[in-house]
């Protein structure tokens, strides 16, 4: 476990940090970090109200985040070595996944993009629903959760939308309840350890929007706007747990890191040269053989990703590394999530895609993320609790 300082009296906790039962000495520095995000249903329903309202004009305004990283120098180096034995958790619905050959991809399900607010503006990542006991977990990028430039803060106003497309959220609007990370990177913002876990409550659904009298306006609990003298409600229910309405990737870690993966992801951002090949708004896929560690010269002071050779571009930060991924089925098993964009060749184009190893720790940190209830926030009438 590689630490960028030792903490004060080698006791010190992140904000929020649970002591029992971690492994090791009593003195040793912790492996994990849990923060909290939307911690109630009244904070979760002003997240939700924020993003539809105005018929989710929010949304559309989200641009694609990503760290200002100044062009990273990538180089590979040896083999990763595993801390522990291979292990892996099956995806919800498919319990052995058949591997697929299939160039034609169909795409996942699990996918979409997670919005949050930093420094006032309106942004986004990629991310995936993973395989947990109550079916209510995102996994996505350390940075997309947690802000590297404000000590390791959790984004405000986090919410995941499985397959969202111009505005529209077919499964859902699922907000954020308790983030999960590395120790590592919650107070170091190491990104060797560039990965979270998001348990979401269940999401809200839109079907409609109706005009209502003022009378009834004032008295609505959920989104609502004005209009030239009209006043409109979001009509909302229930849309259920995350996992039961678009399934769960399984998880997988200390794997051979020569094993042939899928990423997935937005690209939206252009390459340092200006072309700009992608849109944000569909998402695209790369498929490979990652190369062992990679290290990286410059402010992030990378030492154990892997890579993968791919002219992504940022706005796929986030988006899952699945191994023996089925076509048919859209599922396999998450093995990495993209963390950082290369150029190798030094001619102004991203070439490769880095993503933190997944090893026993970060199996850990998975482990407690994926046994943690979150609920609901739409009461059996539609209305939101608050």
């Amino acid at each position: 476990m590689k630490h960028s300082l030792l903490p004060f009296g080698g006791a010190a906790l992140a904000t929020g940090l649970l002591a029992a039962g971690l492994a090791g000495s009593a003195q040793a520095a912790p492996e994990w970090a849990v923060d909290p995000m939307a911690t109630n249903n009244a904070e979760a329903v002003s997240v939700v109200d924020f993003w539809a309202e105005s018929n989710f004009a929010a949304l559309k305004q989200a641009t694609a985040f990503y760290p200002d990283t100044d062009g990273p120098k990538l180089k590979s180096g040896g083999g990763y070595s595993p801390d522990g034995k291979a292990g892996t958790v099956s995806p919800i619905g498919a319990e052995k996944p058949t591997p697929s050959t299939a160039r034609n991809v169909n795409l996942p399900k699990t996918i979409g993009k997670v919005f949050f607010t930093v420094n006032g503006q309106k942004r986004w990542c990629s991310a995936s629903s993973i395989q947990s006991k109550y079916r209510n977990l995102v996994v996505t990028a350390g940075h997309c959760v947690y802000d590297p430039d404000s000590n390791g803060h959790v984004m405000d106003k986090w919410v995941f939308v499985p397959g969202y497309y111009q505005g529209k959220a077919p499964w859902g609007i699922y907000v954020g309840k308790q983030a999960w990370t590395h120790y590592d990177f919650d107070v170091y913002e190491d990104f060797d350890k560039d990965y979270a876990f998001v348990t979401v409550y269940n999401g809200v659904l839109f079907n409609g929007v109706k005009q209502v009298t003022a009378a009834e306006y004032k008295q609505f609990t959920g989104p609502k706007w004005t209009s030239k003298g009209h006043y409109y409600i979001a009509l909302s229910k229930d849309a259920g747990r995350l996992g039961d309405n678009v399934g769960g990737q399984g998880f997988a870690w200390n794997q051979p890191t020569g094993k042939p993966v899928y990423v997935f992801g937005y690209p939206q951002a252009p390459h340092p040269d200006g072309d700009k090949p992608y849109t944000g708004v569909t998402p695209k896929y790369l498929y490979g053989k990652p190369s062992g560690k990679i290290y990286v010269s410059g402010p992030l002071k990378i030492e154990e990703h892997i890579g993968l050779k791919g002219a992504f571009t940022p706005g796929a930060d986030g988006g899952p590394w699945v191994t023996q991924y089925s076509s048919s089925r859209r599922l396999g098993y998450v093995t990495g999530v993209t963390s950082v964009f290369a150029d190798q060749d030094g001619n102004n184009r991203y070439d490769l895609v880095s993503s933190p190893y997944f090893d026993g720790e970060t199996a850990d940190i998975y482990k407690k993320a994926a046994n943690v209830w979150s609920g609901r926030i739409v009461g059996p009438n539609g209305e939101l609790y608050k």
